[in-house]
């Protein structure tokens, strides 16, 4: 009876390129970050893998996989306050380096609107987030859809 052949090992994943892989998991061990100390020594992993012109599959599949573990230390342990509409509006008005009117006019909203919004008198509706989002890049979750 023919033997099936090995294809999860990190070997037969990587071939001759399996001692860069088993480096980095000796240089820092894919297991749950527990305390701020792993969470820093993660980062600079990851900072150094980044760093780099070119990874390789291995380099590329441990720096995926050390990063999913930062995201599940942090979405445990830093919290996120939310985000008022305006607060937000205010902070992509100012990262894209465009005024109110720009901003209002390039979205297709009404300047009022968009002023009105940034002094909290009024609420977005869904068509101004979609038209927002799309305006400033980011999804609509970005923005609080009251209702």
């Amino acid at each position: 009876m023919p033997k099936n052949p090995d294809t999860t090992s990190t070997r037969a994943v990587y071939g001759k390129r399996e001692d860069r892989y088993l480096e980095l998991v000796r240089r820092f061990p894919l297991r749950p970050l527990r305390s701020d100390a792993d969470l820093d020594a993660a980062v600079a992993v990851v900072d150094s893998l980044i760093d780099q012109d070119e990874l390789s599959a291995p380099e590329q599949d441990y720096l995926d996989v050390l990063s999913d573990l930062i995201e599940a230390y942090e979405d445990e342990t830093v919290p996120i306050k939310p985000v008022g509409d305006a607060e937000m509006l205010r902070t992509l008005i100012e990262a894209k380096g465009v005024t109110q009117a720009q901003a209002a006019k390039e979205a297709g909203i009404a300047e009022s609107t968009v002023s009105e919004v940034l002094t909290g008198k009024r609420k977005l509706n869904r068509t101004q987030i979609g038209k927002l989002a799309r305006y400033f890049h980011v999804g609509p979750g970005a923005f609080a859809f009251a209702g």
